[in-house]
């Protein structure tokens, strides 16, 4: 084969090996970050205690994994926290990851919380009872961390 022919031949299949990398312009295909950096940026807001943010990036992150249990509860977590809770939206985000995760330690003990707000102690009891069924033991610290708020709760109440 011709030298000049070979080197044309060697450069297309370079540019065409090149233009094969590059990304498309279709708007359909997510460009976004994925679910699993939406939820590690929303641990960060919620250390900030950037409510707006974390649920930004939660309800972003819901989306893209809808059975995302983690996903759920922290967005009932986010929507409890915030300046001015929403409860009944709290619940909803915390029945959606106990339905994906019955055994979600984090959402039990959040929906125990929850129903504290909401002056329910005999719902968070139930929610304590179901940490000591899973973590064996009532140390651990979703258990410890409902049994105190509970605790405190009874002691005001």
């Amino acid at each position: 084969m011709n030298p000049k022919y070979l080197l044309a031949a060697l450069a297309a299949a370079a540019f065409m090996a090149h233009a094969a990398d590059t990304p498309g312009s279709n708007p359909s295909l997510p460009a976004g970050p994925s679910a699993k950096e939406r939820l590690a940026a929303a641990r960060k807001a919620i250390g900030a205690k950037d409510w707006s943010r974390a649920m930004s990036e939660l309800n972003a992150a819901a989306r893209e994994e809808p059975r995302n249990a983690d996903v759920h509860n922290l967005l009932g977590y986010s929507y409890r926290k915030r300046a001015t809770p929403d409860l009944a939206k709290a619940f909803e985000h915390y029945g959606t990851a106990l339905r994906l995760d019955p055994r979600h330690k984090g959402a039990h003990e959040y929906i125990g919380e929850a129903y504290l707000m909401d002056k329910k102690p005999a719902e968070a009891e139930k929610h304590l009872v179901e940490l000591e069924k899973i973590c064996g033991n009532k140390t651990c610290e979703e258990y410890a961390d409902l049994a105190k708020s509970i605790a405190e709760y009874k002691a005001k109440n």
